[in-house]
């Protein structure tokens, strides 16, 4: 029996979670008989454009997902269930997001990618445990400056909107770590700039013979693959083209191709001309199999951080090279005027012998419009992601880490961010370690 028809038959009594994706005009009045126990609530893909008033009734609600619905606003009524800490409304047909909404001072984690917003209520600022935004894929010219207050904030997506300019005050917040930008007016001529290149080598399509399925992510497809011309093997990612939790498609293949070649970044080779869909796509290096991801995507509960299997374990001398590896490919990106925007284990592929590489450039950005000190105080946010990493890092070493390795997570992780390193000096401190 499906999980509705459960529901109504009162077979649920006592869940936690439900999902329900069934095609609902109205959300069923039977979830409320689950008060006293629902916790995550997921009416993702449904055709709901409103929640009834006395939601407020779901006091242990935590977690609410509504994404791919119909709302037009985001429902007032979300603001009366206080225990809420992750709420998701992405790709609906949102435009107004009234104050009473966002009255939740447990609000660790806000979705709103892919709507229509051109504006965001000062009552934003208010929710003080915020850590992850997600506004990509809007109409955005600005953001409220009550999110000053919003200290704890650790992830920001504000890609694919109307940005003309940064907000300033945005990188003086003391724990922004992983900042997407891209797809703005501001940053609009780079991109351009980077795709139409001439210097990019081309493959045309026919050249190429696709084998297996490597994975897939919200941006594209990557595929093994053959050139046939050399008999060479590579990788090939074609994108799909609706936009991103991270931003617009367009935006990461700009900044792959700017990022051009270093030996511990997955960047683009080359562009693939020719596709019989006009599909866009990239050829990649094929990278070793005995490579592996470093960590698990950001779980509901860790929200910010990644997660890490429970047998995790390296040595400080792996865990040295590792952060050297991944220094170096940031420090060559900052170099290119490129942010990487999401610089977490998960994006890390790692080799007990070969230390580490870093991929994924679907929330990655160019710098070149902004003044040299923004783009300097930029990088230092990317520092503290890169302190996060180290920490990672230490805490699953098997034997004593190393102790300027924690002195250097140290700073990259305190709260000035003027007072943290950039990459250059980083990566000597690391090689200088690896060299003792």
């Amino acid at each position: 029996m499906d999980t509705l028809a459960e529901l109504r038959a009162g077979r649920l009594a006592g869940a936690k979670r439900i999902d329900l994706s069934c095609g609902l005009t109205e959300f069923p009045r039977e979830i409320f008989d689950l008060a006293d126990s629902l916790e995550i609530l997921n009416l993702s893909g449904n055709a709901l454009d409103s929640l009834p008033e006395d939601l407020g009734q779901l006091h242990r609600l935590r977690v609410l997902f509504c994404s791919d619905n119909r709302f037009t606003q985001l429902p007032e009524s979300i603001g009366r269930c206080q225990a809420l800490e992750m709420v998701g409304f992405k790709a609906n047909r949102i435009r107004a997001v009234p104050a009473a909404a966002l009255r939740l001072p447990l609000l660790r984690w806000l979705i709103l990618t892919d709507n229509n917003i051109d504006s965001l209520p000062e009552a934003l600022g208010q929710c003080g445990a915020m850590q992850k935004l997600m506004l990509a894929g809007n109409q955005l010219r600005a953001l409220p400056e009550s999110l000053t207050s919003c200290s704890q904030l650790e992830l920001l997506r504000i890609s694919a909107n109307r940005f003309e300019a940064l907000p300033p005050w945005l990188l003086s917040l003391p724990r922004l770590s992983w900042l997407a930008g891209a797809g703005n007016p501001f940053d609009a001529q780079a991109e351009d700039a980077a795709i139409a290149a001439q210097s990019v080598p081309r493959v045309d399509w026919r050249d190429l013979s696709l084998g297996v399925q490597l994975g897939e992510g919200a941006s594209g497809v990557i595929h093994q693959a053959t050139l046939a011309s050399s008999m060479q093997p590579v990788a090939v990612k074609l994108f799909k083209g609706a936009v991103t939790s991270d931003g617009w498609p367009h935006s990461e293949m700009a900044a792959s191709i700017a990022a051009g070649a270093h030996p511990t970044l997955i960047a683009a080779q080359s562009r693939i001309d020719g596709h019989p869909d006009n599909a866009e796509g990239l050829v990649m290096a094929l990278v070793d199999p005995s490579f592996r991801t470093l960590a698990g995507p950001p779980s509901l509960a860790s929200c910010t951080r990644d997660v890490y299997p429970a047998d995790a374990q390296w040595t400080s001398g792996v865990a040295l090279r590792i952060a050297r590896d991944i220094a170096s490919a940031m420090r060559h990106l900052h170099a290119r005027g490129i942010l990487h925007g999401d610089l977490y284990a998960h994006n890390i592929l790692w080799n007990a012998q070969g230390g580490g590489l870093l991929g994924d450039f679907g929330a990655a950005w160019m710098t070149g419009a902004l003044e040299a000190a923004q783009a300097g105080a930029l990088q230092r946010l990317e520092m503290r992601a890169f302190g996060c990493l180290l920490e990672e890092l230490l805490a699953h070493c098997s034997d004593a880490p190393p102790e300027a390795m924690a002195a250097l997570k140290e700073r990259c992780m305190q709260a000035d961010v003027a007072a943290r390193p950039l990459f250059t000096e980083a990566l000597s401190l690391l090689q200088n370690e690896l060299s003792q």
